[in-house]
């Protein structure tokens, strides 16, 4: 999808030397990829101590015991 948008510069030009990423457009996809990684992280603290995860559960006996 073809996209025109204004973008800070010096902003991309310090993006672009921390990630050594080239383009701007793999900067951008890059960004918006790291962008929703991080909701959907910060989404799931706050499903913590909601009662929706068990805080006793234990993914690796879970796969021990072949369940």
């Amino acid at each position: 999808m073809r996209t025109n948008i204004e973008i800070d510069q010096d902003l991309v030009k310090e993006a672009q030397q921390l990630s050594k990423i080239k383009t701007k457009k793999a900067l951008v996809h890059q960004a918006l990829l790291e962008f929703v990684s991080n909701r959907k992280r910060l989404d799931l603290r706050e499903l913590e101590g909601s009662n929706l995860i068990d805080d006793d559960y234990d993914y690796k006996a879970m796969r021990q015991s072949g369940a």
